[in-house]
C-alpha cells in the first residue's frame, strides 16, 4: 500500500473518529443533565460491562481477520470465506458471552438495579456480530467504515434527544443502539454485495480453528481493556456511591473519546506495516504526532474544570482533580498503541505484543489488589495506577521493538 493510500485511509478513519468524538459529546452533556447522577452511574457501569461482552464477541478478529484478508491477496473467494467464518465465530461467542453476563448479574449488585436495561444492552452487543469493520480494513476501504458509523450514529444521536427525557425513559438508550446497529448491518451487507464478495461459511470446525488462531489477539484486547473496564467494575463493587461511579465514568468517557483520535493513525499504519515493515515509518509518525499529543495534554490540564462544566454540568465540576490525574493516560497511550500491533504485530511478534499487554494488565491487577488490601481504593489512586500501567506498556513494547530491529527493512539501520 502506498503512503498516499495510508494517508487517505487515515483521513477517512479520522473523519469517523471525529464523529466518535463529537456525536457522543453532543449526547453526553444531555444525558448528564436529564438523568440523575445515580441513573447515569448505572448506565455507565452497564456500558463498561458490555465492553467485556463486546470483547468476547469480537475476540480479536479486528486484527486476526484483517491480517488474513490482507494475506488473501484480493482473492474474493477466500475473503468471502474469511468474512463468513468470522461472522459465524462471533455468533458462537455470543453464547459464551451471555453465560458470562448471567454470572455477572448474580454477583454484581449494580447490574441487578435494572435487569431489562442490562438485557437490552447485551442484545445491542449481539447486533454488532455482522458489522464487517475487519473486512473493510483488510481490503483497505476505510471509507465504508466511516460512512456506516457516521450514518448510524447520527440516527441514534438524533433519536436520543427525541426519546430520552429522564430516568423513566432510560431504556431507550440500548433500544436506540439496537436500531442503529441494525441499520449499520443493512448498509454493511449492501456494500458487501456491491463489492461482489461472496460470503460463505466453511463450517463449525473452521470457525473453531479461527477462534483458536485469534486467541492471542483476544488476550491482548482483554488485557488492554483491563486498564479501564476492570477499574469501573471494581468501583461498582467497592464504591457504593453511584455519584462517584458517575464522576469516574464521565472523566473516563472524555479520556476515551480523546484516545479515539489515536485509532485512525494506528489502524491505517497496521496494513502498511504488514507489507513494508519500516521502522523509519513509525519514527516519522511519532515525530509528527507526539508534539501534538504533548500540547494537547497540557491544554487539557488547564481547561479541565471548564471541560467538565460544559460536558457534565455543575454537579460534575468536583471531578476536576480526578480528570487532571487521568491526563497522563493520553500521553503514554499513543506510543503504547503505535508500538503494539502496527509495529510488533506487523513483524509477526503476536505473542510478544500480547505478552506486553498482559504484563501491564497483571501490574494493573496487582496494583488494584494492593489498593484494596491497604484500604486505598479511591478514584485518585485508580487514576495514578491507570496511567502508570500505560507507561509500563509503552516501555515494554518499545524495548521489544528495538530488540528486534533486524526484522524490519534494512533502512532501519539508518534511522
Amino acid at each position: 500500500m502506498s503512503k498516499s493510500k495510508v494517508a487517505k485511509n487515515t483521513i477517512m478513519l479520522y473523519l469517523m473518529s471525529i464523529a466518535k468524538l463529537i456525536l457522543p459529546l453532543l449526547t453526553l452533556p444531555y444525558l448528564t443533565r436529564v438523568l440523575s447522577e445515580e441513573t447515569y452511574g448505572m448506565v455507565s457501569y452497564v456500558k463498561s460491562c458490555m465492553t467485556y461482552m463486546q470483547l468476547i464477541v469480537d475476540f480479536g478478529f479486528i486484527l486476526s481477520s484483517v491480517k488474513d484478508i490482507v494475506n488473501a491477496n484480493e482473492d474474493k473467494t477466500k475473503i468471502g470465506y474469511i468474512t463468513g467464518n468470522t461472522f459465524l465465530s462471533k455468533l458462537l461467542l455470543c453464547i459464551f458471552a451471555g453465560v458470562v453476563l448471567v454470572v455477572m448479574c448474580f454477583t454484581i449488585p449494580i447490574l441487578q438495579l435494572d435487569i431489562i436495561f442490562v438485557i437490552l444492552s447485551f442484545i445491542s452487543v449481539v447486533t454488532t456480530v455482522f458489522l464487517a469493520d475487519f473486512l473493510f480494513r483488510g481490503i483497505e476501504k476505510m471509507q465504508y467504515i466511516t460512512i456506516i458509523f457516521v450514518v448510524t450514529k447520527i440516527i441514534s444521536t438524533t433519536l436520543t434527544f427525541l426519546f430520552v427525557k429522564g430516568d423513566q425513559t432510560v431504556l431507550w438508550i440500548p433500544i436506540l443502539d439496537i436500531i442503529a446497529h441494525l441499520v449499520a448491518v443493512s448498509i454493511t451487507f449492501f456494500i458487501i454485495h456491491k463489492l461482489n464478495i461472496p460470503v460463505r461459511v466453511s463450517g463449525i470446525k473452521s470457525c473453531l480453528s479461527m477462534i483458536k488462531d485469534s486467541f492471542f489477539y483476544f488476550l491482548s484486547s482483554v488485557a488492554t481493556t483491563a486498564f479501564s473496564a476492570l477499574n469501573t467494575l471494581l468501583i461498582g463493587i467497592y464504591i457504593t456511591d453511584l455519584a462517584q461511579v458517575a464522576h469516574w465514568s464521565l472523566c473516563l468517557n472524555i479520556i476515551t473519546a480523546i484516545q479515539g483520535l489515536y485509532a485512525p493513525i494506528c489502524n491505517s499504519v497496521y496494513p502498511h506495516m504488514i507489507k513494508e515493515k519500516s521502522l523509519n515509518f513509525i519514527h516519522k509518525v511519532l515525530k509528527i504526532f507526539m508534539p501534538i499529543v504533548t500540547i494537547g495534554c497540557i491544554f487539557s490540564f488547564f481547561v479541565a474544570k471548564y471541560a467538565l462544566l460544559i460536558v457534565g454540568g455543575e454537579k460534575y465540576v468536583d471531578a476536576t482533580t480526578l480528570f487532571r490525574w487521568m491526563i497522563p493516560i493520553l500521553f503514554f497511550s499513543f506510543p503504547a498503541q503505535l508500538y503494539g500491533w502496527p509495529t510488533l504485530g506487523a513483524i509477526g511478534k503476536v505473542k510478544e505484543t500480547t505478552a506486553s499487554t498482559i504484563i501491564a494488565a497483571v501490574t494493573q491487577i496487582i496494583g488494584l489488589v494492593l489498593l484494596i488490601l491497604f484500604n486505598q481504593f479511591n478514584l485518585i489512586s485508580l487514576a495514578i495506577l491507570r496511567f502508570s500501567t500505560e507507561a509500563i506498556l509503552m516501555i515494554v513494547r518499545m524495548t521489544v521493538t528495538y530488540k528486534n530491529k533486524k526484522l524490519f527493512i534494512k533502512e532501519v539501520g539508518n534511522a
